[in-house]
């Protein structure tokens, strides 16, 4: 009996995960990174499965802000990767270009993920700076904010 116990109980995963606080936490010090900067954004925050746990939307970001923000924190979680890098690569090889074709994926600057140690356990994503690189900044100055909390 016991010997049947063992299976069952490997199959169950217990995995880190981003809590609402956490989660507006890093959506407030997004979108206030780049405010301090004179930007604009929507700031969107996915847990490990990429579903949205937040969003931030400054006073005039346009509307396609929020869209992107979502799309570049899904893909960063989803390729445990940040989206600047993952659009330099497929950029630089031709078979990685074909990342454009998986639906929901944005090679725009501006994801990141959320790590505790190297486990991804989640993304953020901002956009509507002048620049993938800059929404990738405000994204990593939120993440530093709340760094001592990911643990």
């Amino acid at each position: 009996m016991a010997a049947a116990a063992a299976p069952a109980a490997s199959g169950v995963l217990v995995q880190r995960n981003l809590s609402l606080a956490l989660a507006n936490q890093i959506a407030t010090a997004a979108v206030a990174s780049c405010a301090a900067n004179g930007y604009a954004v929507s700031a969107t925050v996915v847990d490990r499965a990429g579903v949205v746990r937040a969003v931030q939307r400054a006073d005039n970001a346009g509307p396609h802000t929020l869209g992107s923000s979502e799309r570049k924190a899904w893909t960063s979680a989803s390729a445990k990767a940040p989206t600047q890098a993952l659009m330099e690569g497929a950029q630089k090889n031709p078979a990685a270009a074909n990342l454009v074709n998986i639906p929901g994926y944005l090679l725009l600057g501006g994801g990141v993920p959320v790590k505790v140690g190297n486990e991804v356990i989640g993304g953020v994503g901002v956009g509507g700076a002048p620049g993938g690189h800059l929404d990738e900044q405000c994204a990593n100055a939120a993440l530093e904010q709340v760094k001592g909390l990911l643990n």
